[in-house]
């Protein structure tokens, strides 16, 4: 069966190549894959991110109700402000990696590809005699990554509004029907930016305001590159329903340890005050290999010829081929390593990701 198609048709009819992304089919390159990659460093890069999941929660308790569920504290925020919040299964591991964007009394939820109706379907299922309404309005509602130093400057001469200060701060584009947000939305370990959340057929008239003041659309070969060499894991790729927050990192900016309780709190928070992970999410680079010879997802993560991990997602870039994976907790990185795969090997150097560089590790 075909994958389903990024309802921004506007972005996938100008694509060169497509290619499959968790199910969808969005563009791979726009004719110049590596003008593309370059674009997120020293220009200004928009990527297609149309086909995420998008859960609206509204009601006079939508914001009571997410609180009680959700790993940050959501009692702190105001209109125009967001977060990244996790909902964790009641073990503590992840059941939802996501972003929550406050407007007035309601909450904007944007997740991965194909976590947004399995979103829905989990907060209902909490949802008892509570004055809020959960929709799924996946392929309705998308967003697109805005992504390098030119962001600021090209977005307003786009005619939209300046980049909030602060992180996931968020104001209306400024035309159309208003919808639309500008999100400040900086990778950690790569270029600033913002990212646009709002109704897919106001975000068709967006992109095309942007590529005509200076955006470079990208791929989604380009935004893997650049995504990994900042160090950010995607659900469905580098997280799944067995991860533990601190294994990624995640606990960094998604959870609040003062807040109370939420759902899968125990483990999270036993973790953090006295127990340890057995695994941490790293970036390893491989440099310079040809088609046939690039590791796949899955390839094996050896020192001294034991394997201590396994790749996750794997990008080919412009500085060569660079890739995520999880390793054991007692490989201290930097680290020289070899990835391992049926039918080849190759050298790589494993190091910390960039948000959690120079932070001491537990124990």
């Amino acid at each position: 069966m075909s994958p389903l198609r990024t309802p921004l048709t506007v972005a996938y009819e100008a694509a060169a190549s497509v290619a499959d992304d968790l199910g969808l089919s969005v563009a791979d390159d726009y004719g110049d894959p590596a003008a593309e990659e370059r674009a997120f460093t020293t220009g200004a890069a928009l990527v297609d991110r149309c086909g995420r999941g998008a859960v609206l929660v509204d009601g006079p308790e939508a914001i009571t109700f997410l609180n009680s569920l959700l790993s940050q504290d959501l009692a702190v925020l105001a209109d125009g402000q967001g977060t990244h919040a996790l909902l964790l299964q009641p073990q503590g591991k992840l059941d939802t990696d996501l972003r929550l964007l406050r407007v007035g009394d309601a909450a904007w939820l944007d997740c991965e590809v194909g976590r947004g109706n399995a979103l829905a379907a989990s907060l209902r299922r909490f949802k008892i005699r509570v004055k809020a309404e959960v929709e799924d309005r996946t392929g309705d509602w998308g967003s697109l990554t805005l992504r390098g130093p030119e962001v600021a400057v090209r977005v307003e001469a786009a005619g939209g509004p300046a980049l909030p200060a602060e992180a996931h701060g968020h104001i209306p584009w400024g035309w159309g029907t208003g919808a639309t947000r500008l999100v400040r939305a900086d990778w950690p370990g790569g270029p600033p930016g913002a990212d646009l959340v709002g109704p897919v057929g106001e975000l068709s008239g967006v992109w095309t305001a942007l590529v005509a003041a200076g955006f470079r659309p990208a791929g989604l070969s380009s935004f893997e590159a650049a995504r990994v060499r900042a160090g950010v894991p995607r659900q469905g790729l580098d997280l799944d329903e067995r991860t533990i927050p601190q294994e990624a990192f995640l606990e960094l900016d998604a959870v609040s340890f003062t807040k109370g309780c939420f759902l899968g709190q125990e483990l999270v928070c036993r973790i953090d005050s006295r127990g340890h992970v057995n695994r941490f999410l790293r970036v390893l680079q491989l440099g310079e290999m040809g088609i046939d010879t690039t590791p796949p997802a899955g390839a094996g993560i050896v020192v001294d010829d034991k394997e201590v991990g396994t790749l996750t997602t794997v990008a080919r870039s412009e500085s060569g081929v660079v890739a995520l994976g999880y390793v054991r907790r007692a490989v201290e990185v930097p680290a020289d390593v070899v990835v391992r795969w049926d039918g080849g090997e190759a050298p790589a150097v494993a190091t910390a990701l960039p948000e959690a560089s120079g932070l001491p590790e537990r124990a």
